[in-house]
Parts: C-alpha cells; sequence; structure tokens
C-alpha cells in the first residue's frame, strides 16, 4: 500500500470516529471522555492525519532522490519538495485534475508517474511540449529545429558516477542548468515528435538516465507536480548530511 493511499484510509477511518463520536454526544448528550483507546485515539488524530493529507496532496509533497539519473541538479540522497498544484490541483490517489490548467514549461523539474509502472514516481527534466519535434545529435538536443546551447564547465569531480565525466551548462530559452555527459558512451542519434497531451522528459545525468529516450513521453495525467527546493541531502559517501545542499533551489 502506498503512503498517499493509507492516508487516505486513515483519514476516512478516524474521520469516520469522529463523526460517529460527535453525533453520539450531541443525540445523548453524555460525557465521553473516558472512551477507550480505539475511540479516543483515531478521534484525536483526525485533525492531524486530515491536515497532513491536504498538505501534501495539494500544496507540497516531499520525495527523495533515489538514484544519480539528475546529476549533477540532484544528487542521491537529496530530499525535495514539489510543488502539487503547479499543473494543476489532482485528487489524491486517482490523480484527477480539480482545477487549475498549469502545465510544465521546458526546462521545469517535474515529478511524474513513472509511464511503464505508475506505481512508481519518477523526476527528470522537461524539454519538450506537445507538438514539439526533438532531434537528439552528438549529445546536443535540438527542439523544433533551435539548438539547446551548451557551454563546458569542467570534469566532473563527485566519486558517485562511473568513468570520466564532463559537465556542461545547457539552456532552454531563457532557463539555464548543468548536466552531465559521459563521452565515451554512444550519442543515440534521433529524431521525434511530441504527441498531444504528452510532455518529453529526460534526466540531467545524459547518458545515464532511462527517461523519454526509452520509455516515450509523460502523459499530462500522470504529472505530480514541479520540483522547487531541496529540504535535506544525505551525503552516503562522507556519511552525513550535506549542508551546503540544504535550502538550494532546484533550477
Amino acid at each position: 500500500m502506498s503512503f498517499e493511499l493509507l492516508l487516505v484510509v486513515l483519514t476516512l477511518l478516524s474521520g469516520l470516529v469522529w463523526a460517529w463520536d460527535r453525533w453520539l454526544r450531541e443525540r445523548e448528550g453524555v460525557d465521553r471522555d473516558q472512551d477507550p483507546w480505539y475511540i479516543d485515539l483515531p478521534r484525536t488524530l483526525f485533525p492531524i492525519i486530515l491536515i497532513v493529507l491536504l498538505l501534501r496532496s495539494f500544496a507540497a509533497e516531499p520525495f527523495r532522490i533515489p538514484s544519480g539519473s539528475m546529476l549533477p541538479t540532484l544528487q542521491a540522497g537529496d530530499f525535495i519538495l514539489v510543488n502539487k498544484s503547479a499543473y494543476g490541483v489532482r485528487l489524491p490517489i486517482v490523480r484527477t485534475r480539480l482545477f487549475g490548467n498549469g502545465e510544465p514549461e521546458r526546462g521545469d523539474v517535474a515529478v511524474f508517474r513513472y509511464p511503464v509502472d505508475p506505481s512508481q514516481d519518477y523526476i527528470k527534466r522537461i524539454i519538450g511540449l506537445p507538438g514539439d519535434e526533438i532531434r537528439y545529435q552528438d549529445r546536443v538536443f535540438y527542439v523544433n529545429g533551435e539548438r539547446l546551447e551548451q557551454s563546458d564547465v569542467g570534469a566532473y569531480e563527485r566519486g558517485d558516477v562511473d568513468g570520466p565525466a564532463l559537465v556542461r551548462r545547457e539552456q532552454v530559452g531563457d532557463r539555464e542548468y548543468q548536466i552531465v555527459h559521459h563521452p565515451d558512451s554512444p550519442s543515440g542519434n534521433f529524431t521525434y515528435t511530441v504527441p498531444e497531451g504528452q510532455f518529453f522528459a529526460v534526466g540531467d545525468n545524459r547518458d545515464r538516465s532511462a527517461d523519454s529516450r526509452v520509455w516515450g513521453p509523460v502523459s499530462d495525467d500522470y504529472l505530480a507536480g514541479r520540483a522547487f527546493i531541496i529540504w535535506m541531502s544525505w551525503d552516503s559517501q562522507e556519511g552525513g548530511i550535506a549542508w551546503d545542499r540544504i535550502g538550494k533551489r532546484i533550477e
């Protein structure tokens, strides 16, 4: 059972107990301060669980980064917050849009349900919008014929990648961010047109990311929100908290 589903179930069960208790108090006018624990506990926890569910579903949700597919922007061990209303407010679990018509912009770092297995959440950078022609050639993306300009930053010096790696700065419109290339890896050139209602998402660790180049585009229905800040980070290499990453905005 997912944590989201667990929260919904707990909210419903504790809410039923809370409502039943309120109804019984008003109907019988009895003092129920000495209720057994299985009545008192859910009655007490219901407002807390409800607030957590509402905040997590409609405001901001925490996620943990499990892999290095978004290096150097996000590292394994980063804990991030995701703006759940950035792409429209959606119901929990079914994620049907309630209201709002926000859509990703090119360059957004978005969380979404994995198209191959919707029970999993993935995080990638959106570079292609519905109708865009995406071309990948010699490790450079072209969107509708326009090159996403890159400039060299230097060697990637952290030890969490295999083999030599280079850091480059890439630009999408007025958005800039860093990516990682592995010069010994093949480019895998291709051209692709993004279908309507879909988005093309790629990892910043370009040669070590399974993304839309492998499993196809992301449906609008699968979008969960836009990542915006790192609120905690655990450096597995050093075995401690990475204080310099806490509070860092996700570009």
